[in-house]
């Protein structure tokens, strides 16, 4: 196990090394970039929306198993 973790942060490490450079900046952005008028932006509705429903459902299941468990074991000890 200490083995497999080894490789798999050095194969990381190695990675970041093999990057470019830091002194090397990106290349200047095309026009209108960066102005009050660009309206695009990432829609966070969906991914939110079905974030917030596994949550729930995550949630309930775990209750549903406390209540169960809670359940037999009150059985048990009558």
């Amino acid at each position: 196990m200490l083995t497999l973790a080894f490789l798999f942060t050095s194969l990381f490490i190695l990675n970041a090394i093999a990057d470019e450079p830091l002194d090397n900046p990106p290349p200047p952005p095309g026009g209108g970039h960066g102005g009050g008028g660009n309206g695009q932006g990432a829609p966070i509705d969906g991914g939110l929306g079905i974030l917030l429903a596994l949550g729930a459902g995550y949630g309930s299941f775990k209750l549903y198993k406390r209540r169960k468990a809670g359940k037999k074991s009150e059985e048990e000890t009558d």
